[in-house]
């Protein structure tokens, strides 16, 4: 999975990450893969990193990220991640055979990629990463991600308090859904 851009890091920082899926396919949804994300949020957990805002589209997911300390760079922490996201997705597309999806994927491989291995192009390239500067910021980003939801062409839940994959219950009624959360207030 090539990486673009090399992320600014910084210890005791708040990034807000997005990545996508290819061609804004909706692969999360199609795969009923939102179980991944929270696996590998567990996963950072247990490397430090906490989560303390998010939101899982069908086709995007959205984190804000506290890094107390930075072990590895940012880049090889959303990398990891994909990777580790994107094999499972292929697996169970494979499990409900999903030929054409696995092709227009594997057609999304360039050759380069295929010579380190790759087969499939699950997400785009890069992602985007803007390191949290202020509170100001950081409350703007945690209303998008909340909002996304129920904005725009989305329309995925009545209300952007009960679409099932976000941080927002956790934020305004004190409702976990990913029990390893961590408020934004106890970071800064």
């Amino acid at each position: 999975m090539a990486v673009r851009t090399q992320h600014e890091q910084e210890a005791n920082s708040i990034y807000f990450v997005t990545f996508t899926c290819y061609q804004w396919l909706l692969l999360f949804q199609q795969t009923d893969s939102y179980d991944l994300v929270y696996k590998w949020f567990d996963y950072l957990h247990t490397q430090n990193i906490r989560i303390t805002g998010y939101v899982i589209m069908p086709n995007h997911a959205h984190v804000m990220l506290y890094f107390p300390e930075m072990k590895k760079s940012l880049n090889t922490v959303i990398g990891n991640g994909k990777r580790f996201i994107a094999y499972e997705i292929v697996k169970r597309l494979e499990a409900s055979n999903e030929s054409g999806l696995l092709q227009q994927l594997a057609a999304g491989v360039k050759e380069s990629e295929k010579k380190k291995g790759q087969l499939h192009k699950v997400f785009e390239d890069s992602f985007d990463a803007k390191k949290c500067m202020s509170k100001d910021f950081i409350y703007q980003k945690l209303d998008y991600i909340h909002h996304n939801p129920t904005s725009g062409k989305w329309m995925l839940a009545k209300d952007y308090l009960s679409y099932a994959h976000s941080s927002a219950l956790f934020y305004e009624e004190a409702v976990c859904v990913y029990d390893k959360l961590m408020r934004i207030e106890d970071v800064l």
